[in-house]
């Protein structure tokens, strides 16, 4: 058995993916590669799906800034996907192309998977920091995994307000609000790229106080101790790292590819180790 996926983005010459991928190969024992196909934003965006197809791969990720772009030459999105309206997984079966999103469902494996005992009662009360594409993909995630006591801050909270408005157990706040209010939360996440290189000294709320056994999550993996990580566990908080989320959306993609189940031990570490260099 041998497989052969790939990445579409721009620019993604130093993704981390082909790095996971390849991990994941060798632990489920078999053959496959995992290539770059980078497109610049200026390219005939169906030119380029359809050299694609030529490809005969047998999945594909997609990175910014296509995770949109790419759904009107998708035969097929699964239900989730539709919710979020962004694919970043692409199962190519039967010469049909269908849709995936394992961006948030990656996530909320990431953080069961350091911090298991959340998922005992999941009244947990939960704080995001963000409104962007990833927010949406982690919200659905967690609403669909039994969060539902969940609290979206944003700069505009009309922004929050769009994703929480289903929801009658969720609702929105401005960042001075959450920042006042920290201390109610039992997990706070940070879904937007403040802090991210090379602003690492930027925070999006600054932590007054926490809850005692808080869990602080910044989706941000560059730097992987990021400002308002570090300001967490000078607090005394649990913290999680970015870097995870990555590899479980992969793991997540992988297994709708494959339908193996590549293990996890130590790639957390091994993926620390790369990235810092």
């Amino acid at each position: 058995m041998s497989f052969s996926f790939g990445l579409i983005g721009y620019p993604i010459q130093h993704s981390l993916s082909p790095w996971i991928h390849e991990q994941f190969l060798k632990r489920t024992n078999v053959t496959g590669t995992y290539d770059i196909y980078e497109i610049h934003p200026e390219a005939d965006f169906a030119a380029e799906m359809d050299n694609l197809k030529q490809q005969q791969l047998d999945g594909f990720n997609i990175t910014a800034p296509y995770k949109e772009k790419i759904i009107p030459y998708l035969d097929e999105m699964d239900a989730y996907a539709e919710k979020i309206g962004a694919v970043n997984t692409v199962l190519c079966k039967d010469g049909q192309w269908i849709g995936y999103n394992t961006d948030g469902i990656g996530y909320v494996r990431a953080l069961e998977s350091k911090y298991p005992y959340i998922t005992a009662t999941k009244d947990k009360s939960i704080l995001i920091l963000g409104a962007g594409g990833a927010t949406k993909g982690i919200y659905q995630a967690l609403i669909e995994n039994d969060y539902d006591n969940i609290t979206i801050a944003n700069r505009t909270i009309e922004k929050a307000q769009t994703l929480t408005q289903h929801h009658a157990t969720s609702k929105a706040i401005t960042r001075e609000e959450a920042e006042n209010n920290s201390i109610e939360y039992d997990i706070i996440i940070n879904t937007s790229s403040v802090g991210m290189k090379p602003n690492i000294h930027e925070v999006i709320i600054s932590l007054k106080q926490l809850k005692k056994d808080v869990i602080v999550s910044d989706i941000v993996y560059q730097p992987l101790m990021t400002q308002l990580l570090h300001d967490a566990k000078e607090l005394g908080a649990n913290i999680h790292f970015g870097h995870t989320m990555l590899l479980y959306q992969a793991q997540y993609a992988y297994e709708i590819w494959t339908d193996l189940h590549p293990n996890m031990d130590q790639l957390d570490d091994a993926l620390q180790q790369v990235l810092e260099g």
